[in-house]
C-alpha cells in the first residue's frame, strides 16, 4: 500500500509508539532500527481544526401509553388489532381548545351516547401532551393528564373495558381508544 511519507514528527512519534508494542507471536526481529534522521522542522501555517460533525438527533422517547382502567384488561386479539390499526372507531370525541370543565362535561355527555348507540370503540382526541424539554409553564397537556382520572370516577367507569393509545392513523400519541363493554 502506498501511502504519503510521514512528517518528521510523526516518524519520532512511531518510533516511540514502536518502541512500546510488544509483538503477539514471536518474530525475529532486526537487532536495533536505525533512528529517522529528523530534519529540522518547517513552520507551518496553523490550519484550522476540521469541524466535527454534529450528534445525530436522539430519538425522542415514546410516550408511554395509558395505563388501562384499574382491573380492564382485553385480549390478545383486540390488542393486536389496536396496534395495527385495523380497529375502526364506531365515533370520535374531540376535546381541543375545551377548558378542563368542559372537556369533562363533554366526556362524560360522549360516553353516555356511545353507550346509548351500543358503540364499541371510542376514539378520544385529547391533543399530545407537553414535550419534555418545554421550558415555559404552561397548561398544555392539561386534559390529556385528566383523562385517567374522569375515568376511573366517571359513572360510567364499570362500562368501559380499557383504554388504549391511538394508532398514528388515529391520532397517535394525541388520542386514545376508550373500548367499551358489550351489552350483556
Amino acid at each position: 500500500m502506498a501511502g504519503r511519507s510521514l512528517h518528521p514528527d510523526e516518524a519520532q512519534l512511531w518510533a516511540r509508539v514502536m518502541a512500546t508494542v510488544r509483538p503477539l507471536r514471536a518474530v525475529a526481529m532486526p537487532k536495533a532500527v536505525a533512528p529517522l534522521p529528523v530534519a529540522p522542522a518547517v513552520q507551518q501555517p496553523a490550519r484550522p481544526p476540521a469541524p466535527m460533525p454534529k450528534p445525530a438527533p436522539r430519538a425522542k422517547p415514546r410516550a408511554a401509553p395509558p395505563r388501562p382502567v384499574p382491573g380492564t384488561t382485553l385480549d390478545g386479539g383486540w390488542d393486536r388489532r389496536l396496534i395495527r390499526g385495523a380497529v375502526q372507531p364506531d365515533a370520535s370525541l374531540d376535546l381541543h381548545g375545551h377548558t378542563l370543565a368542559s372537556a369533562h362535561a363533554m366526556l362524560d355527555a360522549g360516553l353516555d351516547r356511545a353507550l346509548s348507540q351500543g358503540h364499541r370503540v371510542l376514539l378520544l382526541v385529547t391533543g399530545k401532551p407537553p414535550r419534555p424539554e418545554s421550558e415555559r409553564p404552561h397548561a398544555r397537556g392539561a386534559i390529556r393528564a385528566a383523562i385517567a382520572d374522569w375515568l376511573a370516577i366517571s359513572r360510567h367507569a364499570a362500562n368501559i373495558a380499557a383504554v388504549r393509545g391511538a394508532h398514528p392513523r388515529h391520532g397517535g400519541a394525541g388520542a386514545l381508544y376508550i373500548i367499551l363493554r358489550r351489552e350483556r
